[in-house]
């Protein structure tokens, strides 16, 4: 049995702990609201940026000029993973979640005799990876030194992303990032985003607006689906960032409330050890006293 002074130490330390995570949980929350508003709006871009492609692509549709960042490659045989995950720990199942979902399509697409290449936004992501995929991954961003996200981050990855295609190196990209839901909810999710998947009208839909576009529909295409790819990025890296923090909130107020429990178990077993060693020397003391007698 651990000695009183070894006792005293353990809560000393545990106290100390519950300190730290509960300060990170404040800091968490602190840069949650930031982090939350900015995701939340970049939304409606992305999805408006979305909608005016989907017309535009419906109305190219077919066109022997459509951009292969529209109409592909023609083949489905190298699937390029862009994988974007947090910099650092301590957030629960947030990067983990996100590495399990690319871990299967990558198992998956290599079961169907496809080709797997990796590129790696984070740190978290790339650690993990590199133990099962090392010779699938081709390239790794480190955003550690970004103290805050901008479109420019965004721009670079997909000018990466880009010169890769170009050069043949790829036929189909898929980006995996984890939707802000909540505080305690982030959805790991695949979108495919080279080619673009086009969304079909429903029928019950009603008629839509018609447009006449100057300059012709594929040259705004070539123009627009290279932006559209770095504002899916940026999306992805904003969203990203919110479920880390929500993740990281909800996990160090998990910490801080199991240092509490630990404390109380602890500081129970140590005050019964102390009764049991006063009462052990009343005992002897009265023994040595009626022997004394």
């Amino acid at each position: 049995m651990a000695s009183l002074k070894d006792m005293r130490v353990r809560i000393a330390s545990t106290k100390a702990t519950q300190k730290i995570t509960k300060a990170m949980q404040m800091v968490a929350a602190s840069k949650l609201r930031r982090a939350q508003s900015a995701a939340e709006a970049a939304r409606p871009y992305a999805e408006k940026m979305d909608a005016v492609i989907s017309n535009i692509a419906a109305a190219a549709a077919g066109s022997p000029g459509a951009p292969a960042l529209l109409a592909g490659t023609g083949r489905d045989q190298v699937h390029l993973l862009l994988v974007c995950t947090g910099e650092r720990g301590l957030c629960g199942a947030f990067n983990s979640a996100i590495v399990r979902l690319v871990r299967e399509r990558a198992l998956s697409l290599m079961g169907q005799g496809k080709d797997v290449k990796i590129f790696c936004v984070g740190r978290k992501g790339y650690d993990q990876l590199r133990r099962t995929f090392d010779k699938q991954i081709v390239e790794h961003v480190d955003l550690r030194g970004v103290r805050q996200l901008g479109f420019v981050n965004a721009e670079d990855i997909a000018k990466k992303i880009l010169a890769r295609f170009e050069a043949g190196e790829f036929d189909v990209c898929t980006l995996f990032y984890s939707r802000f839901k909540s505080v305690i909810a982030q959805i790991p999710t695949a979108q495919q985003v080279i080619p673009l998947v086009v969304e079909e009208r429903a029928a019950n839909a009603g008629p839509s607006t018609a447009y006449e576009y100057e300059p012709e529909e594929d040259e705004i295409l070539a123009r627009l689906l290279p932006r559209n790819l770095a504002v899916q990025v940026f999306r992805a890296l904003l969203e990203n960032n919110a479920s880390f923090y929500g993740a990281q909130m909800s996990a160090m107020d998990n910490a801080t409330r199991n240092a509490g429990e630990m404390i109380r178990k602890q500081t129970l077993v140590y005050n019964r050890t102390r009764q049991a060693q006063i009462t052990k020397e009343l005992i002897e003391i009265i023994s040595g006293a009626e022997a004394a007698v």
